[in-house]
């Protein structure tokens, strides 16, 4: 199975705004299963928060699991948004 995923097109499901917003989406994809796929950096402390040009970090998964991935994305930023409102 893995080795259909390599060939497989790879979509943008979400910008974060923040290195920190881009750490926890691809960490609830991947507990509901759904493999992210990270960008290339050259960064040696990714951990850390960006430059100021910093225009926001594009989660990527396996075209075939896309619409699980923004369902998923989507239920996570409508319940942080419940919690705010609170």
């Amino acid at each position: 199975m893995k080795g259909q995923h390599s060939r497989e097109r790879v979509v943008i499901v979400h910008t974060a705004g923040t290195a920190a917003e881009a750490m926890v989406i691809r960490s609830l994809l991947e507990s509901a299963g759904i493999r992210t796929l990270e960008s290339v950096s050259s960064d040696p402390f990714p951990l850390n928060e960006p430059h100021e040009g910093f225009h926001g970090a594009e989660i990527r998964v396996p075209e075939s699991e896309a619409d699980e991935a923004r369902r998923v994305i989507s239920e996570h930023l409508d319940a942080s948004a419940g919690k705010r409102k609170e």
